[in-house]
């Protein structure tokens, strides 16, 4: 027999989705998603704006959009954000930009974002939307590795330990919930999720025309 000319697993067209990665500060969430994005070629980072003033490397436009206050103001007068908030005094956004074209396209975005910014993103696009929470294995373990970064003072760290009981609270508004006890066993769950929820149904938009041919 001859090879079929269509393989659904690898070129039926399908929606892209967005996939949040949330976790309090010092629970492994950049570290997890530097990792997705060098081993996974169809997820691009989402570029935040921030009216945060860039950190030493840090390149605008490629970590985030740094903007000016009053620019933030107008953007969200606008109505050109998916979500934004406040943190640490400083306010960052996910501009909607070119984010839901390349969405029709196929295109998958990472969001490294807080529980609020996932609440205002679910609620603006749920259909696109997947939620992952990253749980340390305890407040001890949290607490160690916050103090064990040479930048932050002491009063920086108990501001960032009182949040991250904050962001914990609200573990249940996510989709998957995963304790980053080890952070490879860590990465592979989450990378199992993200290749899952490609393959679901309502994002395989070439399912239905693939099928009309099969039965025709």
């Amino acid at each position: 027999m001859g090879e079929t000319s269509h393989h659904a697993d690898d070129t039926l067209h399908r929606r892209g989705l967005m996939f949040i990665l949330s976790s309090p500060s010092g629970a492994g969430k950049t570290t997890l998603s530097k990792m997705l994005l060098a081993a996974d070629s169809e997820i691009r980072l989402s570029v935040s704006a921030t009216t945060r003033p860039p950190r030493a490397g840090e390149i605008d436009g490629v970590h985030y959009h740094f903007v000016t206050p009053e620019h933030f103001d107008r953007m969200i007068e606008e109505d050109d954000f998916y979500e934004w908030a406040e943190v640490f005094g400083h306010r960052y956004g996910t501009p909607k930009g070119a984010i839901r074209t390349a969405l029709k396209d196929g295109q998958d975005f990472l969001f490294d974002i807080d529980w609020q910014g996932t609440q205002q993103l679910y609620q603006k696009d749920q259909q696109d939307v997947v939620r992952v929470f990253i749980l340390p294995p305890s407040i001890d373990e949290l607490h160690r590795r916050l103090a064990g970064r040479a930048t932050d003072s002491v009063e920086v760290i108990a501001a960032r330990m009182e949040r991250a009981r904050a962001e914990i609270s609200h573990w249940d508004g996510y989709d998957y919930v995963i304790i980053n006890d080890n952070v490879r066993e860590c990465f592979a769950k989450v990378h199992a999720i993200l290749e899952a929820e490609r393959m679901k149904r309502a994002r395989q938009t070439g399912l239905i025309p693939f099928v009309r041919g099969l039965m025709g």
